[in-house]
């Protein structure tokens, strides 16, 4: 079934656009004044019948119905509203969501004043698309999902025969075979399909993990590709790079729901208090990811706990942030707070890092958060950290939230928008010039 359209802004543009009343309007377009009233009042959803009604009467654009895709829906704009310079208006979800369907034009003026607000580093501005694309999707798209899954299943790829089946899966179906070749062949490269050969070239450098999941890639590319090309193709921007990077996320996500079926996985994070390590175990996948599938966990009727996963580089830079169905309100980019343990995680590789951290300036629903961190290295020598997060509400209940007793750490959004006072780790004062230290001489 298809989802509700709800547009009630774009008509009431077109209807003044025009000079018409409602009354005019209405009967141009066939249906009562009271109908249209209730249309641009977002009470009712346009039909397929009036969207057919405006195109032939106004020579009506249907695109002018589609959100902003830099706004990054209703969780794009919550995420820009939980900023500390704006956290003190407590705007909530319900305002928010009034505010972008009955003035959707504001709502993309003020995501791009706001997100122009710091300069955009090299090729952000293809991935800002890309990033607005995932979050509009929560980063769950169910098609692809159940796609994935059936495919699963069909497989029966079932842990610790994951790699076998994948391998079996490319010999039987695509008459592809297997092989590892050295470094000095593949340089740069972790995988190749060589039509030519009928193989599938895998570096000798790659971790048996890391083997796994370049196959399971490889599978998602022959068998899903329709299921990835259809979710590429729903991004609105033109740049062929945006594309490219959104396209990489979706098969990375099929791969991750090859191997870690959406059922069997919610049941098996059910059972064990989504107790990373035994999951990570029965699953045989690396913690890296564990924790972006966790985020994905959105299927309806089938739901598990919004978590969100962030990566962060040794500088303290944010790689990649999922915020799934979290509405955690992390930066997206920059460096993160130093009081974070996932800065100490490049210095303890072995360690399982928790921590309760409390969110500066955030909401009071959005403030509190049970977080776990791990240290993880590519095969190409790549070091990161890993961070997986959940609400401290939710969290209580299971692995995550009870092996954590200590008091929240209160934590910033990085140095120029944190209002922390006395912070001992502050590296410069806030973008606008407040500074919180005590300056005050002995």
């Amino acid at each position: 079934m298809s989802e509700a359209l709800y547009a009630g802004a774009a008509i009431r543009r077109l209807r003044r656009k025009e000079d018409l009343t409602q009354a005019a309007m209405a009967a141009r377009l066939g249906v009562s004044a009271s109908y249209l009233n209730l249309i641009e009042r977002n009470r009712r959803p346009l039909s397929a019948q009036v969207v057919v009604r405006l195109v032939d009467s106004f020579e009506f654009d249907p695109r002018a119905l589609k959100d902003d895709p830099a706004i990054g829906g209703i969780d794009g704009l919550m995420r820009r509203f939980a900023d500390p310079r704006l956290a003190d208006l407590a705007i909530d979800r319900h305002e928010a969501e009034d505010f972008l369907s009955m003035s959707p034009r504001i709502a993309a003026g003020l995501a791009r004043l706001f997100d122009d607000g710091a300069p955009l580093e090299s090729g952000q501005s293809a991935l800002a698309p890309a990033r607005a694309a995932i979050d509009r999707w929560q980063n769950h798209f169910p098609d692809l999902d159940t796609a994935a899954e059936l495919l699963a299943d069909e497989i029966r790829l079932t842990s610790p025969d994951t790699m076998r089946g994948l391998i079996d899966r490319l010999r039987d179906r695509h008459q592809l075979s297997v092989r590892y070749l050295p470094l000095d062949i593949m340089p740069g490269e972790s995988r190749r399909l060589d039509y030519h050969a009928r193989q599938v070239q895998l570096s000798e450098m790659l971790r048996l993990l890391d083997r796994q999941h370049e196959l399971a890639r490889q599978v998602a590319e022959l068998e899903l590709r329709d299921e990835i090309d259809a979710i590429a193709d729903t991004l609105a921007d033109d740049d062929p790079v945006a594309r490219r990077l959104l396209r990489d996320h979706v098969r990375d996500y099929a791969a991750s729901a090859i191997m870690l079926p959406y059922a069997r996985f919610l049941r098996a994070c059910e059972q064990t208090g989504y107790d990373t390590a035994v999951l990570e175990r029965r699953f045989g996948v690396g913690f890296d990811t564990l924790a972006r599938r966790l985020t994905t966990l959105q299927r309806v009727g089938q739901r598990g706990l919004p978590f969100f996963a962030v990566t962060v580089d040794p500088a303290g830079q944010v790689a990649e942030f999922l915020a799934g169905a979290s509405e955690a309100s992390f930066p997206s980019e920059g460096p993160l707070c130093p009081l974070w343990t996932i800065h100490r995680a490049f210095a303890q590789p072995r360690d399982a890092l928790r921590q309760i951290v409390e969110l500066e300036g955030a909401m009071p629903d959005r403030a509190h958060w049970a977080t776990l961190v791990r240290f993880v290295e590519s095969s190409e020598g790549a070091e990161q950290a890993i961070g997986l997060g959940l609400r401290r509400d939710l969290a209580s209940d299971i692995h995550l939230g009870k092996a954590v007793q200590e008091p929240p750490t209160v934590i910033g959004q990085g140095c120029r928008s944190c209002r922390k006072q006395g912070c001992v780790q502050r590296a410069f004062p806030p973008g606008d010039g407040f500074h919180p230290v005590n300056h005050e001489r002995e």
